[in-house]
């Protein structure tokens, strides 16, 4: 009987966990293939190389942080405050998909392909804010605008070290989405 092979799932996983811990440079078969506790020869049985592994990462992740997070908002029943706020916790979570989120705009600065796969999935995500937005508003300008500043408060909040006197920095954020997320006066 044969040596159980570790799925090409597991290779995509461990490369999103080196990825979101040390860069697309700590993404090496051979540091994959000891975090697995397997050798590298059965990568090679899923992928041609690190580049097509690399591919199957912005894969994953894409359908992580886009397909299945539309999913979910778009399949809630709530208003668009709460969804847009869904979107943005299962897009953005701490735990696990904002580190690689943040690992792949690193990576981006430097990689056209991951560039690209980046402006996709931004667009995506415009996209899903301006749908739940333009629920509560009807001014096109006014729609993209808070958008933009929605979508710059969840990516370039983790960015900051600024202290907050008197309050935590979750809770400034909280503020913060309240206020670019508020029905627009007159309303």
């Amino acid at each position: 009987m044969g040596a159980k092979r570790t799925p090409p799932e597991a290779w995509v996983e461990e490369g999103l966990r080196a990825l979101a811990s040390g860069g697309v440079d700590a993404v090496r078969v051979e540091a994959l293939a000891k975090a697995l506790g397997v050798t590298k020869g059965g990568f090679y049985g899923y992928f041609a190389d690190r580049d097509a592994l690399l591919e199957a990462m912005l894969d994953a992740w894409e359908r992580k942080s886009v397909d299945e997070v539309l999913e979910r908002v778009r399949n809630l029943d709530g208003d668009p405050w709460e969804k847009t706020r869904l979107a943005g916790q299962l897009t953005l979570s701490e735990d696990h998909l904002l580190p690689i989120d943040l690992a792949i705009r690193d990576w981006a600065r430097r990689d056209e392909a991951a560039a690209a796969r980046l402006r996709r999935v931004d667009n995506e995500r415009m996209t899903l804010l301006r749908e739940t937005i333009g629920t509560f508003c009807d001014d096109p300008d006014e729609i993209e605008a808070r958008s933009l500043l929605a979508f710059s408060l969840a990516i370039g909040s983790h960015f900051l070290a600024a202290e907050h006197p008197g309050h935590t920095h979750a809770e400034v954020r909280a503020m913060a989405a309240d206020i670019v997320l508020s029905r627009p006066r007159g309303h």
